[in-house]
Parts: C-alpha cells; structure tokens; sequence
C-alpha cells in the first residue's frame, strides 16, 4: 500500500512532462464571413403582420391655399404686480448684507509688531487693490489678507503671494461683500 502512492505521484508526473514539439499549424482565430449557405437561411414561415400597426395615409396637401402670412405679436408682461412687489423686496433686503462665507489668507501669525507691520507695507506696495486686516490678540499678531468669495480666487490671490512670506495659509471666515463694482 506504501509503494502504490510513490508509483502513482511518478506516473502523474511523467504524464505531464514535456513532449516532442508537434508539427500542428495553429488554430485559426479570425472572424470569418458567413458563408452564402448560412445568410440565405428561410425565414420562420409565422406570420408577423398581423401584429404590426398600420398608419393611415396622409392627406395629400393641396397648392392651391398660399400660407398664411406671420403676425407678429408683441409682448406682454410677463409678472403681475404682486410678484414685481416681492422682487423689489428681496432686492432690497439683499442690498442690506454686508457680509458673507467666504476665505482670507493668513501671511503673518507671531509675537512681533514690526515684522506684520513691514510684511504689511511690502504686500501693499505690490499690490495696492488687496484689502489687509491685522489682528491682535495679546500677545499675538495676525496679518489677513483679501477678501475672497470662492476658494479658486483665494489660491489665486496665494499664489500671487507665494514669494513674498515663508508662511501663507487660507482660512475660511466672513468677508466683507464689495458692493460697489
């Protein structure tokens, strides 16, 4: 019984040794037309017309009427008074905001006044259009700048200020709406 499972481990093993390579062409893979025996293939003999939807003709169109000619009609208004009242409220109840969600970038964060106060200068002499806004919270200064309503205008505005300081950041806060363009 021992020598059965060695005889059978060798037979399995020489059953899958390699061969002698044959001299076999290898089978064709391409897509073949099919042949005119297969295309002309009859039809099903069940008839399927009864089931299809029939369309009435159309009327011939006679060339004795001429086409109308166009009128032109003007406009009318469109919203009545009760709807003009509202938007005339929320227009003006919208002039009223001041403020909205929007992002700053942080230049300066440290302990000295001189440093915020010549990065200021530097920044503003640049460039002049940039709002600036420094805060002190004893004992800490901080230098924001700009007031950017998306976040793709305030990487803009960092990357213009990428050379100027070692250390920018965006902070999302409330910024102030420019009202007048």
């Amino acid at each position: 019984m021992l020598l059965v499972f060695p005889l059978l481990a060798l037979a399995a093993c020489a059953s899958t040794a390699s061969q002698a390579p044959r001299a076999t062409a290898p089978t064709d893979t391409t897509l073949r037309k099919p042949t005119a025996a297969v295309a002309s293939a009859p039809m099903p003999a069940e008839d399927v017309t009864k089931y299809r939807f029939v369309f009435p003709a159309p009327k011939a169109l006679t060339t004795a009427t001429a086409p109308l000619p166009k009128t032109t009609v003007a406009p009318t208004n469109q919203v009545n008074a009760p709807v003009e009242q509202r938007l005339r409220d929320q227009a003006y109840t919208n002039q009223n905001v001041k403020y909205t969600q929007g992002y700053r970038i942080l230049v300066y964060l440290g302990l000295e006044r001189d440093q915020v106060m010549a990065i200021r200068r530097n920044i503003i002499g640049r460039y002049p259009d940039e709002t600036d806004y420094i805060t002190f919270k004893s004992p800490v200064y901080r230098l924001y700048i700009g007031d950017y309503l998306t976040k793709l205008d305030a990487a803009r505005g960092l990357a213009r200020l990428r050379g100027l300081t070692p250390k920018l950041e965006l902070e999302a806060t409330q910024v102030l709406l420019n009202k007048n363009p």
